[in-house]
């Protein structure tokens, strides 16, 4: 816990959990030590704040891989540069020349990485997870490390699908869950081929969807949105 951590926490995760009133729905799963990757749901601008604050609370550093565009921002930008977190360019590229060798240097390390496996925020106008990319499950398997789904709702309470305005007050209940690892034994020691690695993130996107179900009490709709389908750009807004 460097620095610009112990800043962030001090200021930034009192305000927001003053905001956003956690309830957390069955045994927290993430490891106390070790190495893996977590993989949520993202349907607003202000999600990276509930998970890390999710990640704190579990006594680990949360690093993300984040857009490049961040680490532009003043404050913020050396902010996220001090705490370790991943720049990644929408060309695909990062300081590294490689957009999931970040990660992997995390990885290394013991440390916690999260990867939004949307890649962005979610299309499907009922802001439920979309097709799902394979960059998660890739660090997962190429590391041998444990994957592990998570969703949460109510975030689009305090802060609407692309908007910039935060709504601080009366606070808002955020519905976090943690799921058990994904199997992956299936996908072990194969190539990491496109097939492979398109089941496994199948597989997972199917386990951050069924945990979604869980705290919003619905069911999914049975087809998994995909942007290409419906006429629509992989980045930028779209409503």
């Amino acid at each position: 816990m460097n620095a610009a951590f112990r800043i962030t926490a001090s200021v930034v995760i009192p305000v927001f959990r003053f905001t956003a009133r956690y309830h957390w729905h069955g045994p927290k799963r993430l490891p106390e030590g070790g190495a893996f990757v977590l993989a949520p749901n993202h349907f607003t601008n202000i999600d990276p704040l509930v998970v890390g604050t999710a990640v704190w609370l579990s006594r680990r550093a949360p690093r993300f891989l984040a857009k490049a565009s961040i680490f532009r921002v003043p404050v913020v930008g050396k902010l996220m540069a001090g705490m370790g977190q991943i720049p990644v360019e929408r060309s695909g590229r990062t300081r590294l020349n490689d957009p999931l060798g970040g990660g992997k240097s995390v990885i290394e390390q013991g440390g916690a990485i999260i990867v939004y496996p949307e890649g962005t925020l979610t299309r499907d106008p009922d802001l439920w997870p979309m097709r799902g990319k394979t960059g998660a499950v890739r660090i997962a398997l190429e590391n041998d490390v444990p994957l592990i789904p998570m969703a949460h709702w109510g975030t689009q309470r305090i802060m609407a699908r692309y908007s910039t305005k935060l709504r601080l007050f009366p606070p808002s209940r955020v519905d976090v869950i943690v799921g058990d690892p994904i199997d992956l034994s299936a996908f072990r020691g194969r190539p990491l081929d496109q097939k492979t690695l398109l089941a496994a993130t199948d597989l997972l996107m199917q386990r951050i969807t069924e945990l979604l179900e869980e705290l919003r009490g619905e069911q999914a709709p049975a087809t998994r949105w995909d942007p290409a389908a419906n006429n629509q750009k992989e980045t930028g807004k779209f409503e």
